[in-house]
């Protein structure tokens, strides 16, 4: 795991810097939009400075406390523990604005970039490059997922058949634990935790036919990583553009926009921390680094606000493929690996009461990161 975890920093550092790249865009090569912005409100730049740096603490607070609610409550809260049934129910409403932030948010704005005025001089008004740019991004998080998660579930074969080589089984406790992580090993009978998976299976046994407990932890790391990746994107991307405004008609409706959306996406990605079972120091960095990216991204567009020509043919298109392939990342973990693992487990189909409070929180999710959309 701890390659996966090189893999993903490696890739957060290069979509930074792909994030980055309309900085360099000093020049307006295009003034599309400009003479409708002063007109829709008067530009102030004190003004909307000092609605940014509140910003900047509304949505780093608004981020870490997402973030920490699934992560710190588990541990105290009964209720909140993986097998529970409101811990399933949370799960599906961050499934749900997490699926909004894509379809509703992300992807429209990358259709809006890619589909500029300001790029009718290139082939971008011909084609929906959005539309694919998110289709390939999907695609591509499917790969990753495939090859990632086979990857270690052989290497934790090859490690049980060379531990009965050498006659020292380990124990199950051991098997869950992927490069130093903590699995908080259950002493559970087979009465449907874990979803009736297979417990303490011997290492002299054939490969089992489900999933075991180890192959259920790198699972859910190789999934939290990945959404990470993904909601890391779109959060530079929004907290560069509020940043690089200078209307407070502009930023003052996003500051309680972007708080209650961090707040959101953090509740998601705080559950499938959870679910991984990290060690506390490395759900604290992941928790960290998701809370920090928006604000990084607000004082980032603050830094580059008077030079930032948002309308540049260089900006759009960076900006508009960063968002779709976000889209298409969101999308597809949102519907494949938060949402469909649970709702066809064998403990949602057998209980109507868990559907219905399953598909009442997931349209709940989708609703509210839907709404938010008017301002955001």
């Amino acid at each position: 795991m701890a390659k996966l975890a090189v893999v993903a920093a490696a890739l957060y550092a290069i979509l930074v810097l792909a994030v980055s790249l309309p900085v360099l865009v000093t020049a307006a090569e295009c003034d599309c939009g400009s003479d409708d912005a002063a007109a829709a409100g008067r530009r102030d730049k004190a003004g909307a400075l000092r609605l940014k740096v509140v910003a900047i603490f509304c949505i780093l607070a608004g981020g870490a406390v997402g973030a920490a609610v699934p992560s710190l409550g588990h541990g105290r809260l009964p209720a909140l523990r993986p097998d529970a049934d409101l811990f399933l129910a949370v799960k599906a409403l961050a499934g749900g604005v997490i699926l909004a932030t894509g379809l509703v948010h992300i992807l429209p704005a990358a259709f809006d970039a890619l589909g500029s005025p300001c790029l009718a001089a290139g082939p971008w008004n011909r084609f929906p490059f959005a539309g694919m740019v998110a289709m390939l991004a999907a695609v591509a998080t499917l790969v990753v997922d495939t090859v990632a998660t086979g990857y270690f579930r052989r290497r934790t074969v090859a490690r049980r058949k060379a531990a009965a080589a050498v006659g020292d089984e380990p124990s199950s406790s051991e098997l869950g634990r992927c490069d130093g992580g903590d699995l908080e090993a259950e002493a559970s009978d087979d009465s449907g935790a874990h979803h009736g998976h297979v417990h303490g299976m011997s290492a002299l046994a054939p490969a089992p036919t489900t999933t075991t407990v180890d192959d259920e932890l790198v699972r859910h790391r190789v999934i939290s990583q990945v959404l990470e990746l993904g909601v890391v994107v779109h959060s530079l991307i929004i907290g560069m553009s509020l940043g690089a405004s200078d209307f407070p008609s502009t930023v003052r409706p996003l500051v309680p926009a972007l708080t209650f959306h961090q707040l959101f996406e953090g509740i998601g990605l705080g559950g499938c921390i959870v679910q991984a079972k990290f060690r506390l120091r490395s759900m604290l960095a992941m928790a960290v680094f998701f809370s920090l990216t928006t604000p990084i991204g607000v004082a980032i567009g603050i830094g580059i606000s008077s030079v930032y020509d948002e309308t540049s043919p260089t900006a759009l298109v960076v900006q508009g493929f960063l968002e779709a392939a976000a889209a298409g990342i969101l999308v597809y973990m949102a519907l494949v690996d938060i949402l469909a693992e649970d709702f066809m487990s064998a403990r949602v189909q057998s209980s109507a009461r868990l559907q219905v409070a399953l598909n009442t929180s997931l349209l709940l999710g989708a609703g509210l990161m839907s709404m938010l959309a008017i301002w955001a």
